[in-house]
């Protein structure tokens, strides 16, 4: 198989179902953002931290992959002529939110409470973590302005909202595990 088909030469790509859109359609900017941010959390994955989070931000690409497929296919080519579901794979659903939420939960206990905003940096791993949070709320963003056009399973939104806060808390456990100062956000007095 070729990896060019020339077929989207003229601006056109198509969704699951074969329908064709333009490349700047909201749904193809909706899951090629989450293609973007599971690039930068394997960006995350490859720097020196624990085998323990590596294994939790692969699955988390994994279901991103899901997620970004479930994206790629419009309502009305979700089930094909003979009834059965296009995409025959296990979605991105309440499990896969609660497995973020028992992750942010364990990351949170062990980290001092929060009295101020933080500001990014300090390490190349916690910066991936906040630009990766970036990119999860713009694509949670599109999926909003998506869902206003086309209904999108709700696990959708809810997902990548809690991936954002999975990620935050991310950059704050990492911080602490590798001794890097938080920059506390205080801002000057007029």
């Amino acid at each position: 198989m070729k990896i060019y088909t020339k077929t989207g030469d003229k601006g056109t790509t198509a969704l699951f179902g074969g329908t064709r859109v333009q490349k700047n359609n909201l749904r193809i900017e909706s899951y090629g953002t989450v293609d973007e941010l599971n690039s930068y959390i394997g960006l995350i994955k490859d720097q020196e931290i624990s085998q323990e989070i590596k294994q939790s931000l692969l699955k988390i690409q994994h279901d991103l992959f899901t997620l970004g497929a479930m994206l790629a296919t419009p309502p009305e080519k979700e089930t094909l002529v003979n009834g059965n579901e296009r995409l025959n794979i296990p979605k991105v659903d309440e499990k896969s939110i609660l497995y973020l939420e028992n992750e942010i939960d364990k990351m949170d206990a062990e980290l001092p409470q929060m009295t101020h905003f933080i500001l990014p940096g300090g390490h190349v791993a916690v910066s991936f973590c906040h630009v990766a949070r970036c990119v999860c709320r713009r694509a949670e963003r599109l999926s909003v302005a998506l869902n206003e056009y086309e209904h999108l399973n709700s696990t959708i939104l809810k997902y990548l909202n809690r991936l954002s806060d999975y990620l935050f808390v991310l950059a704050r456990k990492l911080s602490k595990e590798l001794s890097v100062k938080e920059i506390k956000w205080i801002p000057e007095k007029i």
